[in-house]
């Protein structure tokens, strides 16, 4: 079984579910903010005591951060950057960044890690019969979260040995 120990060993497993964060975030605007003072960011000008919405859905798809690939899922775009789930980057931001980030990603991220290392290693996952990878809708619904707006259908079958 994977230990909560293996996940370091898993780096392409991390890519994958950055990866997914980034095409599909948990939820597409991060926690208003305030601004304190009157900016001029890229040439757009905001006053003092606007609110500031963060469209994390907008800037993981913009082709202008990540590459003519944008909308493509692609793990190896992680390899060799410095970009992490800290926020550090702001072109990556599933857990919002600085101060005001999620308290718990790091939880977070390793219980899905933990959970996507056990059923790919326990499981085969199948479509069901005459489905292809193509027919996968991965249309969302919009809201406060990011729900598919079709559930996935696979066939899950244990694959391991043995009693679990």
């Amino acid at each position: 079984m994977v230990e909560e120990t293996d996940l370091i060993k898993l780096s392409y497993l991390k890519m994958v579910i950055m990866e997914s964060l980034r095409i599909h975030p948990v939820a597409p605007l991060l926690i208003p903010h305030e601004s304190t003072e009157d900016i001029t960011i890229n040439g757009y000008f905001i006053p003092k005591k606007s609110r500031v919405l963060i469209n994390t859905w907008a800037i993981g798809r913009d082709p202008n951060v990540w590459s003519s690939n944008a909308e493509e899922f692609y793990p190896e775009r992680f390899i060799g950057t410095n970009i992490d789930i800290q926020g550090h980057e702001f072109q990556f931001l599933p857990f919002g960044s600085g101060r005001r980030k999620c308290p718990g990603l790091n939880l977070g991220m390793t219980v899905v890690q933990l959970v996507v290392a056990q059923l790919v290693h326990c499981f085969n996952l199948e479509l069901l019969e005459g489905m292809s990878p193509d027919d996968l809708d991965m249309t969302e619904k919009f809201g406060l979260t990011l729900p598919r707006a079709n559930h996935l259908m696979a066939i899950p079958t244990y694959r391991l040995c043995g009693n679990f």
